[in-house]
C-alpha cells in the first residue's frame, strides 16, 4: 500500500530523495514523498509477460527503450515516478541519464492494484499528462484488462481496451496491434 510519510513537512525534491540511505521505494509527487512498496507475484508475471512482449517489438525495430521498474523518472524536481515500464523513443535517447530517465519519455504503463488505483488512474494520469507523456498504458492484472490512452492537448482519450481478450494497437508504437491474451 502507498503511504505518505511522515517527513512531510517539507517539500521533497529528485535531489534529497536520491540521497536517502534506505533500500525503499518511493515517488515524490508534487514535492511529496511516497512509499511505493514492492508488487505482489502476479503483478510481476503481468509485468514481465508485458515487458518481453514490448521489448522484443522495440528492439526488432530499434525504435528505443524499454525500462522496467524499478526505474526513477524525473519529470522535474518535484516530481520523480517509479512506472512499471517506460519507453524511450531513440529520438529521445538523450533523456535516459545512468541513474534516472530526466525527462518526459514517450510512453509510460502502470500496472494497477487495489492500493494504487487512486494513484495510477488520477494523479499520474493527470501528471503524465501534463508533463507530455504521448500515451498511458494503465494495466489491470487483477481484472485481465488494459487501456491504451493517447494524449490529446492536454489529457488523455481511451484510444482503446480490452477485458480478457480483444485488439489493442498502439499510436507510439506504429504497426503494434495484438490481442490482450498474447500476454497472459
Amino acid at each position: 500500500m502507498a503511504a505518505v510519510l511522515e517527513k512531510q513537512a517539507k517539500r521533497w525534491t529528485y535531489e534529497e530523495y536520491y540521497r536517502l540511505d534506505d533500500d525503499q521505494r518511493y515517488e515524490i509527487i508534487a514535492g511529496k514523498l511516497l512509499m511505493a512498496p514492492a508488487p505482489d507475484t502476479w503483478h510481476q508475471s503481468w509485468l514481465n509477460d508485458l515487458n518481453l512482449f514490448l521489448s522484443q517489438f522495440v528492439k526488432q525495430r530499434k525504435l528505443g527503450r524499454i525500462f522496467i521498474a524499478p526505474i526513477d523518472v524525473v519529470l522535474d524536481s518535484e516530481n520523480t515516478v517509479q512506472p512499471d515500464i517506460v519507453f524511450v523513443s531513440a529520438a529521445n535517447a538523450s533523456i535516459v541519464q545512468h541513474r534516472a530517465i530526466f525527462r518526459t519519455p514517450d510512453l509510460i504503463v502502470e500496472l494497477i492494484s487495489p492500493s494504487s488505483v487512486r494513484r495510477d488512474r488520477y494523479e499520474k494520469q493527470n501528471l503524465y499528462a501534463r508533463f507530455g507523456v504521448k500515451e498511458y498504458w494503465i494495466d489491470d492484472p487483477a481484472n485481465k484488462s488494459l487501456e491504451i490512452l493517447t494524449l490529446k492537448e492536454v489529457r488523455y482519450e481511451l484510444h482503446c481496451a480490452a477485458e480478457e481478450k480483444g485488439k489493442l494497437a498502439s499510436q507510439v508504437f506504429a504497426g503494434l496491434e495484438f490481442d490482450l491474451t498474447e500476454i497472459q
